[in-house]
């Protein structure tokens, strides 16, 4: 009895042991975006696309071998056939056993095979491009829920100390009343405060918890219910990037974005498709090498032999003798087939050679194709002018938004100060009854929003600086 209470006790220890560590697991901004890039579907899913451009590539290798197809047949010929030996239709059943290879190789087809793996090549970095692309917009995703978890982390302790500072102050105002210093109506109104105050922070406790879930699902997590990350303290980055100019940060950022590089590619792959169409005018140019070879079951002719039952057969006389002619009668002789193998060396035959094909009019399908491929690479040149474009447009408004989003967090720092410094008066007046409890409450309200205000500008600016220095060829994460 006693081993099975501590059989329990054991086992209760292991798995309390094992639920601590697992809920005491926290992630670091680091390890959310490694993570990410390494389980995100999105991120599988355009990895998929690099391994079919591999596929792509060794299929245009393949171009340049040689095409090697080998064929055999075995066929039973029934009924009225022509006999091989005699050359007279027989009812008969006859075998035949035929095999043969064919060897072709392309000699000229206007470098269409130089230029499919060009393009092939082409397609293997334009997949690298878009992986990498795809990597940092998720990056940048899990950065800005992990910001947004740290906001409502901050947001929630503010909310706390509200809440705890006013509970204090509605204990005061109870002691104020029953001196006589207040009336009744400034604890009603602090502890209508009180209870609005628990309602925030049940409000910030569900942001919390949705920003973890938010970012728990972008990681593909599992066990999102115990994900939480460490709280770390994350200071306003300097004003460095503010120092550059925005046609500076846009000339770096068109050497390092992969938008531009992804343009670029596909105008390339498009220029080539046009060059590839245009090569089905030149003419094609192959050689070829087969090899056949056959057998037959069939009897074979050997000889002939005069018949021994009538040698000859008289065909005239001669007039001045009156000397009969004659003619021989030969029979053919026949023998069995010969062995399979045998056979398959005495009738093997080779064939070697060229063939040119000259496209003369093929009812303008090359032509149409390849005014095809120039609107597809005129609609490639637009694509890459206005990814320039926008490209411009992009940066120069996040240089816009992160300068406004620091003088933002500016000036809530500056009106925090200032609503410090007006609550702390208004507290030494109400807690001698010269501020009455809505004034106070007034106060107070202003002191938190300018609090919130602080943390939601600081990590807007901080967000809005990692998305300018991704412009300008910042990861991130610093990789190892």
């Amino acid at each position: 009895m006693k081993n099975n209470k501590w059989t329990k006790l054991i086992w209760f220890v292991m798995l309390f042991g094992f639920s601590i560590q697992a809920q005491t697991k926290k992630w670091t901004l680091e390890e959310c975006v490694i993570y990410a890039l390494e389980n995100n579907i999105t991120i599988k899913n355009t990895a998929l696309d690099g391994e079919l451009a591999d596929i792509e590539k060794k299929g245009a290798i393949g171009n340049f071998l040689p095409t090697i197809n080998a064929n055999s047949s075995h066929s039973w010929n029934i009924g009225l056939n022509q006999n091989i030996t005699t050359g007279l239709l027989e009812n008969q059943t006859i075998q035949y056993t035929a095999a043969g290879v064919q060897v072709g190789v392309t000699i000229y087809n206007g470098l269409q095979s130089q230029k499919r793996l060009r393009r092939a090549n082409l397609s293997k970095v334009a997949s690298q491009y878009q992986l990498t692309k795809m990597q940092e917009d998720i990056s940048l995703n899990v950065a800005n829920a992990f910001l947004q978890i740290l906001f409502n982390k901050e947001n929630l302790k503010v909310q706390k100390e509200r809440l705890a500072n006013d509970v204090k102050q509605m204990e005061r105002s109870s002691q104020l009343l029953e001196a006589g210093i207040i009336p009744r109506v400034d604890l009603l109104d602090m502890k209508a405060t009180v209870a609005s105050d628990e309602q925030l922070v049940i409000a910030a406790e569900n942001s919390l918890l949705i920003s973890r879930l938010s970012l728990a699902q972008l990681l593909q997590l599992d066990d999102f219910v115990n994900f939480d990350i460490v709280d770390e303290e994350y200071e306003a980055p300097s004003n460095e990037m503010l120092l550059k100019s925005p046609i500076d940060i846009y000339e770096k950022a068109k050497q390092e974005r992969v938008e531009l590089k992804i343009a670029k590619a596909n105008l390339e792959i498009a220029e080539k498709d046009l060059a590839i169409t245009k090569g089905s005018f030149q003419p094609n140019l192959r050689g070829f090498y087969s090899f056949d070879t056959r057998a037959a079951d069939s009897d074979r002719f050997v000889g002939v032999q005069l018949d021994p039952n009538v040698p000859t057969t008289p065909i005239g006389v001669v007039q001045e003798t009156n000397q009969v002619v004659v003619q021989p009668n030969f029979n053919t002789v026949t023998d069995g087939a010969l062995p399979i193998f045998e056979q398959f060396d005495l009738n093997k035959g080779q064939s070697v050679g060229v063939q040119l094909s000259i496209p003369i009019l093929n009812g303008f399908a090359t032509r149409t194709s390849v005014e095809r491929s120039k609107v597809a690479v005129e609609r490639s040149k637009i694509a890459y002018e206005q990814e320039e474009l926008t490209l411009q447009r992009n940066v120069y408004t996040a240089f816009t938004d992160t300068k406004g989003a620091l003088n933002a967090y500016e000036a809530a720092l500056i009106t925090l100060e200032a609503r410090q410094e007006a609550h702390l008066y208004a507290s030494e007046r109400f807690d001698v009854g010269l501020m009455n409890a809505f004034d106070y409450n007034q106060s107070l309200s202003l002191f938190v929003n300018a609090q919130s205000d602080v943390l939601r500008t600081k990590y807007d600016y901080i967000f809005k600086t990692k998305i300018l220095e991704f412009y300008f060829g910042i990861p991130i994460i610093q990789k190892p």
